[in-house]
């Protein structure tokens, strides 16, 4: 697929058909997601796989245990089963702590492992530049895909589930898998995206 096609068909999806993806799959979008760009090279992101249901029962259980609670979106089971079929689910998660130890090394200047040296914490936006070319893998595969977010409220039980040590934050969960358009809770409507000339500034603000 061109990659132009590919951008203008990336789009959330949020309902699957329980459909097997080909062979291969996984280790496609994990190679994709290997080539992101990381400060230092520090590469300071993992990805937890949940291949089928059963991989994926805790996650999903997770959130219906707290769909119910305050903040939580009035249809949140609804949009719960209809991501519950999704045969692929990847979570990228981000150590901080692997970048403060490379910049404290000697051919990057830093003495020390201060957070205050960075303006803004790369160690999630290199992890959010792995997802998105694994979003764009998947749109070039024929699939699709839903980038949701894992709430403070549900870190703790998702690391007890997973035994994923302290120090790796999940920045969200892909799920991937084949559209599921009839039974897709928010479909094709909704909010259109802003005008280019919105939100570009040129020269000067």
């Amino acid at each position: 697929m061109e990659f132009t096609e590919v951008l203008k068909r990336r789009r959330m999806i949020r309902a699957f058909t329980a459909q097997p993806l080909p062979e291969g799959t996984t280790d496609r979008l994990l190679r994709a997601a290997e080539r992101a760009p990381s400060a230092g090279f520090s590469q300071g992101y993992s990805f937890l796989v949940l291949s089928g249901k059963d991989e994926a029962a805790p996650l999903w259980q997770i959130f219906y245990d707290n769909a119910d609670s305050p903040g939580s979106p009035e249809d949140e089971v609804e949009q719960l089963d209809a991501l519950a079929n999704v045969p692929l689910i990847i979570v990228p998660l981000a150590c901080k702590d692997v970048y403060l130890s490379r910049y404290a090394e000697s051919d990057k200047g830093w003495t020390d492992k201060d957070e205050a040296h960075w303006p803004v914490p790369y160690w999630y936006i290199d992890t959010g530049f792995t997802a998105l070319l694994m979003m764009l893998a998947v749109v070039d595969a024929g699939l699709g895909h839903v980038f949701f977010g894992i709430p403070p409220t549900h870190i703790d039980a998702f690391r007890t589930a997973y035994g994923v040590p302290p120090e790796w934050m999940p920045i969200g969960a892909l799920a991937v898998g084949y559209p599921d358009p009839a039974n897709d809770p928010v479909g094709t409507g909704g909010n259109q995206r802003k005008p280019l000339a919105d939100l570009v500034h040129r020269a000067r603000w």
